[in-house]
């Protein structure tokens, strides 16, 4: 694929340009995950279903990640960002309404398209940008500012919430991305159009299948790729039962969003002191102390019950933030640049399978066990396997 041109950019535009954007994702997507599992409670009236419902919900979310390459090879990645922000924007805020269950599902598919574009397109420009400053640093700076946002969400969620309904904290992060949206625009990042040649959808298929096999050839890619699943299917399952759970201890909305306010404080402190710690001891003993301590912690999740248990889903994000700004450390380090466009996403469906394949396991030991707690046992279990997967790379 012929490199991306930047005709023109901002005179103070850097890497650290697109990292700061992480306030806006942060704290809008802080928001709409604080109460998104509980909406689609109210809608499916069971957490299995809902279960069901956000699995085959990342399925069509990994399809488009696939998919992305061809977007790219289609339109520049400026002309896509513009496009994805404002729609996300958009649909939120048509969510935030009191609508139909088809239309809420509708949209939110909608914004599923949106949001994985835009999850991968942050990191790409990063990259592009990054000079001599270097991923590690820009990961560090990106996931920092994230926090700062997520630590402000589960606030702003629980008041709206309390106050008018789940749906309505949707308008916030609606507004908060046309926020992010703008100031992307004061970046004046103008790049080059792109041809837009007829699509072949035999030759796409084809053209993906191979661009896939070509990224598991890569040297360290399947490593690269089973760790990143590895994280993002802790993060997948933290995210969707954690509020229900949560709910279901019998525990007020207020407590939820002060467990999950509390569980931010460790990424906040640990942000930018990762950037340091991985240049001076490297990434993988921070991965394996990350998962090996999460896999431990989701195995007391499984007994616990109130206090005790909502000191777990507060202290289990220490190992979070171990991980947060390395898991994806080993595909930037091990590409050259012209070719992360390329493969990023076969590389970024890591991040979308999880929330397919998560789910549904945690839908068929809710339903064989009858409880929801029962979802931190496959927590434990995929922990301990990416401690294993470290291990054998090492």
């Amino acid at each position: 694929m012929a490199k991306d041109k930047y005709i023109s950019v901002g005179k103070r535009v850097s890497g650290f340009s697109f990292a700061n954007l992480g306030l806006f994702t942060g704290f809008a997507d802080g928001i709409y995950n604080a109460v998104y599992s509980l909406v689609l409670l109210e809608i499916f009236r069971s957490s299995a279903t809902v279960g069901v419902y956000v699995a085959i919900y990342s399925v069509f979310c990994f399809l488009v990640g696939l998919f992305a390459n061809e977007i790219f090879r289609q339109f520049s990645k400026v002309r896509v960002f513009y496009f994805v922000m404002l729609m996300i924007a958009i649909c939120y805020a048509m969510m935030s309404f009191s609508i139909l269950p088809r239309t809420f599902i509708i949209l939110d598919y909608t914004t599923g398209f949106a949001i994985t574009l835009i999850a991968m397109l942050i990191p790409l420009f990063m990259s592009d940008f990054s000079k001599n400053i270097g991923m590690a640093r820009l990961n560090s700076r990106y996931h920092l500012w994230m926090n700062v946002g997520a630590l402000l969400a589960p606030t702003v969620a629980v008041m709206i919430a309390n106050n008018f309904d789940n749906r309505a904290a949707f308008m916030a992060s609606a507004l908060i991305y046309f926020a992010g949206w703008g100031m992307f625009k004061y970046f004046k990042i103008v790049q080059q159009d792109k041809k837009i040649k007829p699509v072949s959808p035999r030759r796409t298929f084809k053209a993906l299948w191979k661009n896939t096999i070509s990224f598991f050839h890569v040297p360290g890619m399947l490593q690269a790729y089973l760790v990143n699943f590895g994280y993002y299917s802790l993060r997948a399952m933290r995210v969707l039962y954690v509020p229900i759970v949560v709910v279901e201890n019998g525990f007020s909305k207020d407590v939820l969003g002060w467990v999950l306010t509390l569980g931010i404080i460790p990424y906040l402190l640990l942000s930018d002191a990762m950037a340091k710690m991985v240049r001076r001891f490297g990434k993988t003993i921070w991965l394996v102390l990350g998962f090996g301590s999460f896999a431990g912690l989701s195995v007391l999740a499984t007994f616990l019950t109130g206090v005790p248990l909502l000191s777990i889903f507060v202290l289990w994000q220490i190992s979070g933030a171990l991980m947060e700004s390395v898991h994806d450390l080993l595909f930037f380090d091990n590409t050259k640049k012209s070719q992360q466009t390329k493969y990023y996403g076969v590389f970024r469906t890591s991040a979308n399978l999880p929330n397919v394949v998560a789910p549904i396991l945690g839908a068929a030991v809710i339903a064989i066990w009858g409880s929801t707690a029962a979802v931190w046992g496959v927590t434990a279990l995929v922990g301990v396997l990416s401690v294993f997967v470290l291990i054998k790379r090492k």
